[in-house]
């Protein structure tokens, strides 16, 4: 699935607010596998709590743009992606952050 950069602010939120969302079905699908969720769980706190506070400065109006910067929780999406089956959203919110919107 290819995921294309948001035209506007409030798409870009919605995607923000989607990844938000998958990390809360995937943390809670952990739940059922204690080994997965002693594996996965570190990094995912860490995700989890980077992503939060991107969405929270977005709705409380604090958030800023990358201007070619990466988001802070881009190491974590690039070394456990493939354990991620959301990549592809956090990769595109980050090309947002970096580039900004698809206004083009």
């Amino acid at each position: 699935m290819n995921i294309k950069r948001p035209k506007t602010i409030d798409e870009y939120i919605d995607l923000m607010h989607q990844a938000v969302y998958e990390i809360d079905e995937m943390r809670s699908s952990l739940d059922y596998d204690p080994e997965q969720s002693q594996q996965f769980g570190p990094f995912l706190d860490h995700l989890d709590a980077q992503v939060r506070k991107v969405f929270d400065d977005m709705v409380a109006g604090r958030y800023e743009w990358g201007y070619g910067e990466d988001f802070p929780f881009l190491p974590i999406v690039v070394k456990y992606g493939r354990f991620i089956p959301f990549q592809r959203l956090l990769m595109t919110l980050n090309d947002t952050h970096k580039n900004g919107l698809d206004i083009g």
